[in-house]
């Protein structure tokens, strides 16, 4: 039932609806602090920057968006946009608005609250010379490339995300990634796969008020880990016979809770932290109190996991962890350009490019989730039975009626005003089938 629809119609419609192509604004105004104001800013900016984010977002570049005779899309416009008003502020700014609209969507409260949260990485070759890619033959042969490691929330919206030169391993970035996010409500629980957990990064979540809750492979080899040496545990008792260092974590607790304080409020980064603490793999005496703190969550954690009488606890992290991995399957479909690979030389530059990516998703998701609650809306009125417990199993990643390839027309005028478009009637024949 959802309409068909080219990419730069969604952008163009999100924004009829949230207004977030407005809050890019020129460099001058944040390096003077005055506004550029309504005389000065450039007519039509808005689509001007519609088109940068289609040509940044599908890797293509300019020159299928540029339209000659248009002084929107000529080529000198969307260069001065691109270097002037897609900057790190401004991208976190306007996903800032896209996070909070797809919050105050009814279906998308059906999907979850917003306070569940996983970090993933999407790994992406980088064929030009630079520093900022690192090797690894398991996802890149003989090449280079960088990991994009993003936040999503259980509302299906894009948070923020940090980029790793490489793949180093994942757990030095994941608290970076959760501590610098564009917007949204502040996660209670925080999900991710196997490499991004070790004692210490437990014992760092803890600390921050946080619940780390990754997936673990391995469970036979994990160990429990108990506080008192002399407590019965019953059939636990011969795999919980590691005990924690309580006096090690006493001694040391002022100086953990001054490092909780400088990761919160960003003194220090938690990927310096984390391998000073850690000395690979010869943690030092505060980093051996964290870790000693971590493994009663980590424990916590576990028996969780392995509570046969309540799937919820893992029914939550696997769900969680499959959206990321259908938002990164919908943004290998956007990002097409060049084979997928990213081209960028600079840090700054891979930053802004895949920051634009997640912003372009963000807009999809936001589009997907009120088309999905309009069809939900017009089953019922036709009669139809729709729970909310079969809705809260949508997905707004779908992409079957998404076109990003070759039609990219920036013409408001043929947007619906102030109504959604028509759906689809499911039964009508699918050309491209």
């Amino acid at each position: 039932m959802l309409p068909r629809v080219d990419l730069p119609e969604v952008l163009l419609e999100v924004h009829a609806w949230t207004r977030f192509l407005s809050a890019f604004t020129h460099l001058t105004e944040q390096v003077t602090g005055v506004d550029p104001g309504s005389e000065s800013r450039i007519v039509d900016v808005e689509l001007s920057v519609a088109a940068c984010l289609v040509a940044e977002g599908c890797n293509l570049g300019f020159s299928p968006v540029v339209k000659p005779g248009n002084s929107a899309f000529s080529r000198d416009r969307l260069s001065h946009v691109d270097q002037n008003y897609l900057r790190a502020e401004t991208l976190q700014a306007t996903n800032a608005r896209l996070i909070a609209a797809q919050a105050g969507i009814d279906i998308a409260r059906l999907w979850g609250g917003g306070l569940v949260t996983s970090v993933d990485g999407l790994r992406f070759v980088v064929p030009v010379q630079t520093i900022n890619a690192g090797p690894n033959p398991k996802y890149w042969g003989t090449r280079r490339g960088v990991t994009w490691l993003n936040a999503i929330n259980d509302q299906v919206a894009g948070l923020g995300a940090v980029l790793v030169p490489g793949t180093v391993r994942d757990s030095l970035y994941v608290l970076d990634c959760l501590l610098n996010l564009d917007g949204g409500a502040r996660p209670e629980l925080v999900t991710s796969d196997t490499a991004s957990y070790s004692d210490i990064v437990f014992g760092l979540f803890r600390l921050l008020g946080y619940q780390f809750s990754p997936r673990i492979a391995d469970l036979a080899d994990q160990r429990l880990w108990r506080v008192d040496s002399a407590a019965h545990y019953g059939p636990l008792d011969p795999v919980s016979r590691n005990r924690i260092n309580t006096g090690r974590i006493a001694t040391h607790w002022e100086d953990m809770l001054r490092i909780a304080g400088s990761l919160a409020t960003g003194t220090v980064r938690a990927y310096d932290l984390l391998r000073m603490l850690g000395r690979d793999g010869h943690p030092t005496p505060l980093g051996n109190a964290i870790a000693d703190y971590g493994r009663i969550a980590k424990t916590l954690h576990l028996l969780a996991v392995l509570d046969p009488d309540d799937e919820t606890y893992r029914r939550t992290i696997n769900t969680q962890l499959t959206v990321q991995e259908s938002r990164h399957r919908l943004a290998r479909k956007i990002f097409y350009g060049q084979r997928g690979e990213l081209r960028q030389r600079y840090r700054e530059g891979q930053e802004d490019q895949l920051s634009a990516l997640g912003l372009v998703l963000n807009a999809v998701v936001l589009w997907n989730t009120r088309y999905i609650g309009a069809a939900v809306a017009e089953l019922r009125a036709q009669g139809h039975p729709v729970p909310d417990e079969h809705a809260a199993r949508l997905s707004p990643l779908v992409d079957k009626h998404l076109n990003v390839h070759g039609r990219y027309s920036f013409t408001p005028e043929g947007l619906p005003t102030g109504t959604l478009r028509p759906l689809r009637d499911p039964a009508e024949s699918d050309h491209d089938e």
